[in-house]
């Protein structure tokens, strides 16, 4: 990024000259919410309608989506050293005088900050479940051990036994096929009947067009020579790896598992924790998540001005 960063309360809309700026803020500041890495943040930018400026030397990130009539806005927690009250208070008064009293919130805030908060009379803080990540220790995920993950390796013994497959690193070549798979995931998941499901395939699209520039980490799985399945992550701490995408042909049982387990098995074997991101409420994807047993929750909260 050339120019000069935008200053509060001037915003901009993101892009992906913007990671020079952005990525290594991110980084020093070690989230464990999945939402603040600068790939989370660019692949879900047209979703979401992110725009960001630099209040106080910290990092304020706003969602204002083109939805319309009205524009849903609100904030991710500002990202910097604490104290973050002062940012948190100034975002939450511009965004209620720029878009009216129900944009002036912040969403999926970290518990630090809530906690910083929680003295202060001028805040209300409540917990929002279905923004929770599910973190998970790595070699659970990898070594599936004990009774509590029987299910998991059965589906992968009934799948690597029904077929032949491959596992590969994730580069630039995978792409093309990747698209294609995830063209086809979407057409079998009848996408165009979903808003949400639409968003979540633009942000896949997103992610594997601009792998390279992301500098993410992926794997795929071929079986009978064919990309049926890939995955794409990065580290979100220097502890803890956070899976952006995941997808596999649904008509193939045992793959999902397969390719998680391969997944952090070849490249997250040194990282202590996976953390694959929430569940925004949708019943079949928490007992997704829960029936791999996470060793936590990170919890996120939402926060606003009484």
């Amino acid at each position: 990024m050339s120019a000069s960063p935008p200053l509060f309360p001037r915003f901009k809309p993101l892009e992906i000259s913007d990671r020079e700026f952005l990525h290594p803020r991110l980084w020093d500041f070690q989230p464990r919410t999945s939402e603040l890495t600068f790939t989370n943040l660019f692949i879900w930018r047209n979703h979401y309608g992110f725009e960001w400026s630099v209040l106080d030397e910290r990092l304020v990130i706003v969602a204002a989506s083109p939805e319309s009539p009205p524009r849903n806005v609100w904030a991710l927690p500002p990202v910097g050293a604490a104290p973050r009250a002062d940012a948190a208070r100034r975002l939450l008064e511009r965004l209620g005088e720029a878009h009216g009293p129900a944009a002036a919130r912040i969403r999926r805030a970290d518990r630090i900050l809530a906690e910083e908060l929680q003295p202060r009379p001028e805040f209300s803080i409540s917990p929002a479940r279905d923004d929770y990540d599910y973190v998970y220790l790595s070699r659970d995920l990898i070594e599936l051990a004990g009774s509590r993950y029987h299910g998991k390796r059965n589906h992968i013994a009934q799948f690597t036994k029904a077929h032949d497959f491959t596992y590969e690193p994730f580069d630039a070549g995978h792409v093309p096929e990747s698209l294609r798979l995830t063209e086809a995931w979407c057409a079998f998941k009848r996408c165009e009947d979903d808003l949400d499901l639409i968003g979540e395939h633009e942000a896949v699209q997103e992610a594997l067009s601009h792998f390279t520039a992301l500098g993410v980490s992926g794997g795929v799985i071929r079986v009978g020579g064919e990309i049926k399945a890939f995955t794409l992550g990065e580290l979100l701490n220097a502890r803890t790896a956070v899976i952006h995408v995941e997808k596999a042909d649904p008509e193939i049982r045992g793959l999902y598992p397969v390719i998680n387990r391969e997944f952090c098995r070849r490249r997250w074997a040194g990282t202590p924790a996976v953390n694959r991101e929430q569940d925004l409420g949708e019943p079949g994807l928490r007992k997704a998540k829960l029936s791999y047993h996470p060793d936590h929750l990170e919890e996120k909260f939402a926060i606003s001005l009484k």
